[in-house]
Parts: structure tokens; C-alpha cells; sequence
């Protein structure tokens, strides 16, 4: 794997506790640019890794992947001893990627860049994901989205005409006149899915038609298989690889970063 960053003249730790320390060291020094009660102003940190496919292992201990908090919680530490004064609901995005966005600042001797996100100062992310129709009939089997889509409405029929009347497009349609089960308890204003920057996930949201007392939106977790309930058109819900959507009774799509079956 090509690693986007050179090494440079200081000597690169070669164990975890060392990449750990480097990495924390290297957040310091940008996060010292900030200090005096500036961290209000900050939304989220993004800590990009591009490392050796060999060294992986040691940067994903570093980083304490399997439990994050523990590395936010050494970064909060550095934004108090310099009265950072970061917000509550702060975010930490730690993201192993092979291209790093030239708005990030590369590290000297780790492999590593930082940014830090404030509501004027922002990455735009773009990602592609791919939605299955697993059960029901959709007017494609498979649908190909991106973070440029905007708004993809999920709903009954292409075209759909909603209670005041006016039309809206379905980018994800279930065909009404199609005699799958699964169609059946599909609603012309199901759902919608939008992409998210901040967080940068899609997010699925619910339609009137998807909200108690009409019919369902659920999403059952690939990961954990935890099932979650969509009971308001304002509240979103991120989805992961592999997730599936329940659409009404019975209609499922699956969510997904790659490419799905043919």
C-alpha cells in the first residue's frame, strides 16, 4: 500500500505506545494553535491514518479501536490543560484511509494527519453506497446512491401523489400494481434517505407515511442486531454496512458500502 506521507527527520515509534504517544503529541501541537477558551467553536476532530498495511495492527491499538472513548477521552485531558474549553457534544472521527483531503495537516513522523472541523472550517466528505431490495418489489433491484444524490425518497410508485396534491419522485419505488406481498404496506411518502456531512453517514429519516399510527420504518443493525424504530419525521438514523430497512410490514432493503450481489 502507497503511504501518503514521508518520513521525516525524526525517528517513527515502531510499537503501539509509541505511535499512541506520537499521535497525541502531534493533536497537542495543533490543538495548542486553538488554545484560550477557542474550542467552542469546534465540532469534531478528524484523525486520518494512512499507515502500512503491516503496521495496521499497531495503529488500530493505538487508537484503541475496539474502544474509541478511551482515545477521546486522552484528547479531552490535552483540551483541558490548555482551557480548550471544547463543547459537550464534541465528536472524534478516527478514519483509516489510503487518501487523505489536502485541507487535513500531515504529521512529520507518524502516519497521520489531523483536522479540526468548525462550522465554517469543514471537510466535505463524499462517500457511495448501494441499496439491495431483499424483500418486495422495487422498481430496481439494486440502487447505487452518493453523497451528492441530495435527497433519495423511498415510497409506493414512482411518481406518487401526496395528500396536498402535489407529486413527488420516488428515487426508490415499489410499483403499486405489482403483485409482491411485500408492496403492499409501502406508502407513497415512506422515507427518505440524506447524507449527512457532519457525521458523514446517511442517515435514514421516516415520512408521514412511515410514522405511527401509518405504517413502519424500521432498521435492524448488522453489526449488534438491534432493531430501531422510527417514531419522528425530524429524527434520523445512521446507517452502517449491512443494515437492513424494513419498509412498511414486510419490504427490506440492505445498505451497504460495497457493491452488492448481481
Amino acid at each position: 500500500m502507497f503511504s501518503f506521507f514521508k518520513s521525516g527527520a525524526d525517528e517513527r515509534p515502531t510499537d503501539v505506545k509509541g505511535i499512541r504517544y506520537a499521535l497525541l503529541q502531534f493533536i497537542k501541537q495543533e490543538l495548542q494553535k486553538a488554545e484560550g477558551g477557542e474550542g467552542g467553536n469546534i465540532k469534531g476532530l478528524n484523525l486520518y491514518i494512512n499507515c502500512q498495511a503491516t503496521d495496521l495492527t499497531l495503529y488500530e491499538a493505538a487508537v484503541y479501536t475496539d474502544e474509541p472513548e478511551l482515545f477521546k477521552e486522552e484528547i479531552q485531558k490535552i483540551a483541558d490543560d490548555y482551557a480548550l474549553a471544547l463543547p459537550n457534544n464534541w465528536a472524534l472521527e478516527v478514519l483509516f484511509e489510503q487518501s487523505i483531503p489536502p485541507e487535513a495537516i500531515p504529521a512529520t513522523n507518524i502516519d497521520a494527519a489531523f483536522f479540526i472541523k468548525t462550522s465554517k472550517h469543514f471537510i466535505k466528505q463524499t462517500a457511495t453506497a448501494y441499496i439491495e431490495v431483499l424483500s418486495g418489489e422495487g422498481d430496481q433491484s439494486q440502487y447505487k446512491i452518493t453523497s451528492e444524490s441530495g435527497k433519495i425518497n423511498i415510497g409506493r410508485d414512482k411518481k406518487a401523489q401526496a395528500a396536498d396534491g402535489f407529486f413527488r419522485t420516488n428515487q426508490i419505488a415499489f410499483p403499486s400494481d405489482s403483485t409482491n406481498p411485500g408492496n403492499k404496506y409501502v406508502s407513497r411518502q415512506h422515507a427518505h434517505i440524506e447524507w449527512d456531512n457532519d457525521s458523514a453517514h446517511f442517515i435514514l429519516y421516516a415520512d408521514e407515511g412511515g410514522v405511527p399510527p401509518r405504517n413502519k420504518v424500521k432498521v435492524r443493525s448488522e453489526a449488534t442486531e438491534d432493531m430501531a424504530k422510527l417514531h419522528s419525521t425530524e429524527i434520523g438514523h445512521p446507517l452502517n454496512e449491512g443494515d437492513q430497512i424494513i419498509i412498511g410490514e414486510s419490504a427490506v432493503l440492505q445498505f451497504s458500502y460495497q457493491p452488492l450481489s448481481a
